[in-house]
Order: C-alpha cells, then structure tokens, then sequence
C-alpha cells in the first residue's frame, strides 16, 4: 500500500516510537507492524496527555451506561467548533484487557459511511479514516458482545495535524457495562435530569437522500415515498420507539402502512410527558431537488421536564423499513440547549413484518422481533445487500436547529454569536445596513402567511436590485422572511392554544343516505398564561353515502383522502378514490363515480430575472489619459416568487486616451476640439434625421445631472420620434437614450 493511501493513524505512529528512525520506509514500518500486531501498538501510541481536554469527545447515542448483549448502539466521535481532527482509530476492549490478543476486543463495528471510515487493513477490528482530511465528526454502528463478556471500553485516538492524543479516561474513553438480567426490559437510557432554565424552540428539517441514483437495485420508481413525519418532545418516562425495544401499535402503523394516526393518539394519551406533537407532510415522490420542493420541516418546544425529542417516517414501500430519531438529548450538561444536532440516518427494521425487499407481500413476523438496524448482511434479495458486507448508503440526514428561547437562561457557559443572533428579537435585527452602493427598488409588501392555522409559518416580501456602482461591495439579498401565524392568532399572545391538525374524519354514521360524521384535534401547547384553550376541538359535518338506497344502487366506501396536487407550482390537479363494495341487487351496472378531480393551487413558480442585452460602451470620460467608460443593461423581467435575481446592471472599464500635453492653454484647446468634433457629429445626425422622409427626430436633449454627486455616477440623454411613418416598413423608428460615465 502506497504512503498515499495508508491511513493517517497508521503514518503519525511514526512520530511516536523509535522504531522509525531516518530511513526508514513506509513498508518497512508495516512489516514491523505486522509482525508485532498492531492492535497493541495502536494502543501504545500515546502522545501528550491534557488535563480537562475535551475538544475531542466519544458519545454513544442515548449516553447508555448499561449495553444489552447483541443490540446496536450508535457511535460518535466529534470536535467542537473550531476543532478539528485528521485521522482517528476507535477500538472496543473488554474491561481489564491489553487489545494484544483478538479475544480482549468485544463487540464489533459496522461501517456507515465509507468515504468517511473503514476497518485497519493490520487490525481488523479497529475503525480508522478512510482519507485524511480535516474532519469533525464520524459514526459508526457497534454491536454489543454476547451475555457474559462484562464491561467494555471505547477508547477513541485523534490525529490533529501531526499529534496523536489517546486518553486512558474522559471525553475520548466510554466505558460501558452489561445490563443485569434481572433488569431486562428496562431501558438501558440512563434517567438523567435536565438542569436547565426556561424553553427553547427548535426546528427540524428532514433531508431524504433515498433516490433510484444512490439506490438503484429494485428501486421502486411509481411509489417510492416518505411518510408523513410524527414525533414529539417528551420526557424520559416515555419512549416513542428505541433500537432493542418492540414497536408499539403506533410504530407498527407508521412502519408498515405509512399511517400516522395510531402514533398520534398514543403520544396524544401521554399528555403530561409530552411538550409538542412533531408532524410534517409526506413527500411524493422521496426525493425533489430543492430547488423544486423544499425540505420538509417542523417546529417543537422542550423544556426541563421534557427535554428529548423522538420521530420516525416510513421508507415506502417497504415490509416495515423506517428511518428517525429516538429520545435525543437536547439539554446539556452545562444547563442549557443544543445549538444544532445533525445526524445522518439509515433505515431500521421495526420487527412486525419479515419482508425483505420494497415490495414483499405482508408477512407478519410471529412472533414479534425487537427493533435494530438493518445491515447489508441481512438477505441476498434485500436491496441493501452487499456480499462483502460493506455498509448500507445513507437514505437521509435530520438537521435539528435551535431558533428560540423564552423565560429566564441559566446555562453558565458564554453564548457564541450563533447563539446571541439566533435570539435576537425581529426588532433588534431591523437595521438596514444596505450599502450606498447598492441600488434597489422599494420593498414590495408582505405576502400572505404560509399558515392558515396558528402553526408557524413565513411571509416574504421582495426588492429589486438596480444598479451595483461599486461592484467590489457585495449587495445585501433581494428577499425577506419572517415568521408569522394565521389569522386571529398571534405569537406574542400569551393567551394562544398551539393546536395540533385536524385528525382524519370518523367514517360515515350510515352507510346508505345521509348521516353524519366527525373529526377531532387536541392541545399541542396550553397558553403560557395559564388560561384555558376556547378553540373547538372537534368538529362535525354531514356525510352522504350511497344517495339512492335502492335495489339499482351499489354500495360505495367513503371518499378517500385527496392525493398530493400533480404540480408543485402553480395549477394542477388532484384527485381522490373510493371502492365499489357491493354492486346493485338488481344485477345492473354500478353508475357511481369512484374518482373525483379537482384543481389545486401551490404556490407561484421561480420567475427568473430576464434582462436585455449590453449597450454599446460609453465614450471615455476624459479628453485625454486615463478614464474609464460604461455599459448598461436593462431588466426586462423582474424575478418573483424566488425566482433567480438579477445580476449587476451597469460594467465599468477603464480606457486611455492620447497622453495629456503639458500647460494649461493647450489642454483647454484640446478640450475644445472634442467638443466641436461631438457637436458637428451631432448636427449631423440631426440633419439626417430631419431628411429622413418617414421617422423624423428630435434632437439630442441635455445631458442629465450625474446620478451620484461623488464618482461613479451616470448620465442620459435623450431622442425623441418627431414624426413616426405609418409603413410597417420602418418599424425600428423608435426613440433613443445613451448614457455615458459623468465627466470627473
């Protein structure tokens, strides 16, 4: 193995032992390797040792203190900002063992991402970067050893420019034990209180990165999809779903149907555990650029009590193959919240049906499995299937971000600026600082809120850039967002009810004629006053089933609910099913419609910016040496609705002209020249103009005053049609403007 392409671990050990002395090759540092066992020298290979250095840091997901024998746990080894780190080695021993020995490694690891790590070629049990590079965080997947093995040690090494730090104990050392079997079934989460004051609201953008390009094999092209998301903030005394846990009936629905019902109603009962229910829409097909269809998002709250955060959306269509988020932590241990929680994701297996491809046949599993993540491993016709056992691409990554706290901060550690600018109120941030430089046209007013209901939602306004006079002074953006509720509420309202949406309607109270049915929603968030909530929580309609009950009428299902808009801007269609379930008595043909279309409206499309083409140059503004002419462009279209805004409008170069002569006198005539030469140009444009028998003109007016009182301004002038012919002939009679650079 070339220098290149060794691991950086493996090279920096160099640094470390005289072994390695002047001369000594790359190859011959490998075969000592190999011939002492490396497993023990990468264990040997420490470097200084700080007291309270915690730049670096090994965590695994849920801060577990006790493993359950054959269950996954993820891994993470990260920098804080701004540390960074090259190369790393990440090793499992069992309590009390060297590492010398492949017996006293316990465990083993499962690769995420292999652009990012992969297994040392001399000690296979070891994770290690795949490249070096400038890094600040890696995962990967551990599975715990059988029953009986004790407690393990994860011991993390980091490689930062040409050091290797490796700590005994601290941030880069977790030691976890066996769980007693008498405790089984009990959540091996450790039950951590959280120190920290007031609120703080977090937003969560899911990226689904499952596509036919990064997943080809048996990628289901008519239905592949996303679920509607479901979660919550909650407490530790409620866990919506966990890896070794059973997935309830909720999960069940959401993992094999895509159904997010049941979920919700059971986080719903969990009233006094749960802060805020976490839902967003479903994505039809899995996967849009963004530019096309954004991220889905959602907005949550937590506090002391409920300081975790849970979701889950299906993988569609699948056997019961999901991807989420269980009980993270978004409380520190310094009493305060998480800036941001970025996390890559790959799909896990809910244990109710034992499909193993997209489109398995139902085959409910009997009984039940436990939840764990899905490996490349698990069968040949899987289409994650990888003989050599390699690991399964990432299908999606959530990007959890703090937007907001409320009510007194206790944390004792100083904000950065993210955190200072993150809390600003809108008022504090009203400051326009738009350069001088910078042209725009006025603000448009604010569009409609984005919400109907009093969820978050935004509203945008726009501005058009004119002119940039100074192009090495960046322009400021041409749009503005701002958060915004729907009518009759208001976020600074302490009286107002966070109300949840509007669960499915209940079906029909008769299945032939009319009857009646109904729909309910439940508090999400009580004021923070303390008031009651006086909005209506369920809401009841009449319903038409079957209008003719007689023997020539059929028995129909409930209209379905309406299928996603066909277009993703502007107008389309959607439509919406129901079944036939019993035709007419009288043998004759079923005349009800079993589908119903509709036009949509989504929001406006990208208009983009359209301009016109350049103007010929300016003539140089000075009579002799150098100076600097123009050009000029005009917008056409202005962009809308997000389209691409418009590029600089006016191009500056410089020009030289014949070399200044000495002496006042003579540059006063040289002056002069110029003038007369323009004037007789002129009059001679002017006399053409007038003899041209069918579009007559004008002359020249005046030049402007220059657009700006102090360098790079512009001026204009003007010809006007006199007299305009009639002929089609001589449709380029139009009137005239030029513009030159103001004379310094």
């Amino acid at each position: 193995m070339g220098a290149h392409l060794q691991p950086l671990a493996l090279r920096l050990l160099a640094l470390t032992f005289p072994l390695v002395a002047k001369g000594f090759s790359d190859e011959t540092l490998e075969k000592a390797a190999k011939s002492e066992g490396y497993c023990s020298r990468i264990l040997r290979a420490q470097g200084t040792r700080r007291e309270g250095y915690n730049e670096f840091s090994l965590r695994v997901e849920g801060d577990p203190e006790f493993y359950k024998p054959g269950n996954s746990y993820r891994v993470t080894l990260s920098a804080a900002t701004p540390a960074y780190f090259r190369g790393f080695t990440l090793i499992a021993l069992k309590e009390g063992k060297e590492g010398d020995k492949e017996e006293d490694h316990a465990g083993s690891f499962q690769i995420i991402d292999e652009e990012e790590t992969q297994f040392m070629s001399n000690c296979p049990v070891a994770v290690t970067e795949s490249t070096p590079r400038r890094r600040t965080r890696i995962q990967v997947f551990w599975t715990a050893p059988p029953t009986g093995t004790g407690c393990v040690i994860l011991k993390a090494s980091i490689v930062q420019k040409r050091i290797i730090y490796f700590q005994d104990e601290g941030s880069l050392t977790k030691k976890i034990c066996e769980q007693d079997s008498a405790s089984e079934g009990v959540t091996d989460k450790p039950i951590l209180d959280c120190c920290a004051c007031g609120t703080a609201k977090y937003r969560l953008t899911f990226y689904g990165n499952w596509s036919e390009k990064t997943h080809p094999k048996d990628f289901p092209r008519r239905t592949n999809h996303w679920s509607a998301i479901i979660g919550s903030s909650h407490s530790k005394n409620y866990i919506l779903w966990e890896y070794g846990g059973y997935a309830s009936e909720g999960v069940k629905q959401v993992a094999e149907l895509g159904s997010p019902v049941k979920m919700e109603e059971e986080i719903r009962q969990q009233s006094d555990e749960v802060l805020t229910v976490i839902k967003a829409k479903a994505q039809w097909p899995a996967w849009q650029p963004l530019n096309v269809r954004a991220a889905p998002s959602a907005e949550f709250s937590v506090d002391r009590h409920r300081h975790l955060m849970s979701f889950l959306t299906m993988l569609g269509p699948s056997p019961d193959w999901n991807v989420g988020l269980s009980a993270e932590d978004l409380c520190t241990k310094d009493c305060g919240w998480v800036q941001k929680v970025v996390q890559d994701l790959i799909p896990w297996d809910a244990g109710t049906d034992s499909g193993v491809t997209y489109e398995s046949p139902n085959k409910p599993t009997v009984p039940q499995e436990k939840i764990r993540p899905l490996t490349s491993l698990d069968h040949p016709q899987s289409p994650f299937y990888d003989p050599e056992g390699g690991s399964i691409k990432l299908v999606a990554r959530v990007v959890i971000e703090r937007i907001a706290r409320k009510g007194e901060q206790c944390n004792i550690v100083p904000d950065n600026i993210d955190d200072i600018v993150a809390d600003l109120a809108p008022e504090e941030k009203e400051e326009d600082d738009t350069p001088e430089t910078c042209i725009y046209s006025n603000w448009s007013p604010w569009s409609a809120c984005s919400s109907s209901t009093c969820e978050k939602g935004k509203r945008m306004r726009q501005r058009m850039l004119k002119a940039q006079l100074d192009l090495s002074v960046p322009c400021p953006d041409t749009q503005d967002f701002q958060p915004c509720m729907g009518p009759g509420c208001s976020d600074e309202d302490g009286s107002t009810c966070m109300m949840s949406d509007w669960i499915t309607w209940s079906p029909c109270s008769v299945s032939c004629g009319m009857g009646t049915r109904s729909r309910e929603r439940y508090v999400k968030q009580f004021p923070e006053d303390g008031s009651m909530c006086k909005v209506p929580t369920e809401e009841t309609e009449k319903c038409i089933v079957n209008e003719e009950c007689s023997p020539s009428s059929c028995l129909v299902t409930e209209w379905g609910e309406w299928d996603e808009c066909s277009a993703s801007c502007g107008t389309g269609m959607k439509r919406r099913h129901r079944m036939i379930k019993m035709t007419p008595a009288d043998g004759s043909m079923c005349k009800a419609e079993t589908t119903e279309a509709e036009k949509c409206m989504m929001p406006e499309c990208p208009i983009d910016c359209e301009l016109t083409e350049w103007s010929q140059w300016s003539e140089c503004n000075t009579s002799c040496g150098k100076g600097h002419m123009i050009r000029t462009r005009m917008i056409k279209i202005e962009p809308q609705f997000g389209g691409t805004a418009c590029p600089e409008t006016v191009q500056r170069t410089k020009c030289r002209v014949r070399k200044c002569l000495r002496g006042p006198g003579m540059e006063k005539r040289r002056w002069k020249e110029a003038r007369d030469k323009r004037r007789s140009e002129q009059a001679k444009k002017n006399l053409d103009s007038e003899q041209y028998p069918v579009c007559r003109l004008k002359p020249w007016t005046a030049w402007t005053e220059c657009s700006t009182l102090c360098g790079g301004g512009i001026q204009e002038r003007y010809m006007m049609v006199k007299k305009r012919s009639k002929s089609t002939q001589f449709t380029s009679c139009k009137d005239k403007k030029e513009l030159r650079a103001c004379l310094e």
